[in-house]
């Protein structure tokens, strides 16, 4: 399963691009907003930050509604950085939404359908011709449903109909979510910093290093 950062904050991002395990970027107007910054311009600044990763998700606006205005804020928004190949349109679960989807999916542009709670309309993405498919783990766990469950249906269908769309697990919180997508079937997690963080520290490995380092000093001391 590939890790990408949830995230507009260019300080997580450089971090998390040193470490080497990142695979994309996801953001939204929301992110960008508590960054204070023009939307667009961030979205260059990010794809400047990680030229290595497949994917850097730029999501159509609240007050693009309609396919027409989903497609002409698209078109936008892939000029930034040149047409940047890594740049992936992310759209929202509707119908004009998904009709955007395939006309930008016909063109060869990568998009990213998102806010996606049912089986059904990963179903109706995927057949949209979505690169990715964004179902909400947390948001779903926040009114007592297994959002990872999901995550195991969307899979097992994507299965059974040789579907190529990816499945990115989002609105992931914790390091568990992390592990039982990737036990379930997602092809992706998508994350902030403080969960990556998270995952890759453990008790022992801190005494462990502390036991190496005051071993260490009694060699180097003889």
């Amino acid at each position: 399963m590939k890790l990408f950062i949830d995230s507009a904050n260019v300080v997580d991002i450089k971090k998390a691009y040193r470490v080497g395990v990142l695979s994309g970027v996801t953001t939204n107007p929301s992110l960008v907003a508590k960054e204070g910054v023009k939307f667009e311009d961030r979205i260059e600044e990010i794809l400047k930050l990680v030229p290595k990763v497949e994917s850097v998700s730029a999501e159509v606006t609240p007050d693009a509604e309609t396919a027409e205005e989903m497609i002409a804020q698209a078109e936008e928004l892939i000029k930034i950085n040149n047409y940047d190949k890594n740049i992936t349109i992310k759209l929202p679960m509707t119908l004009d939404g998904l009709e955007a989807c395939r006309y930008l999916a016909d063109k060869g542009i990568k998009t990213n359908v998102t806010l996606i709670f049912t089986v059904n309309q990963a179903l109706l993405a995927a057949r949209a011709g979505a690169t990715y498919v964004s179902p909400f783990l947390g948001r779903l766990d926040d009114i007592s449903e297994d959002g990872v469950q999901l995550v195991v249906k969307i899979a097992e269908l994507f299965r059974i109909h040789n579907l190529d769309a990816q499945i990115i697990a989002a609105s992931v919180r914790h390091p568990d979510h992390v592990t039982r997508v990737a036990m379930a079937g997602a092809h992706i997690a998508t994350v902030p910093f403080s969960v990556i963080e998270q995952i890759s520290k453990h008790p022992l490995t801190d005494q462990g290093l502390d036991k190496f380092a005051a071993d260490w000093k009694k060699a180097v001391k003889g």
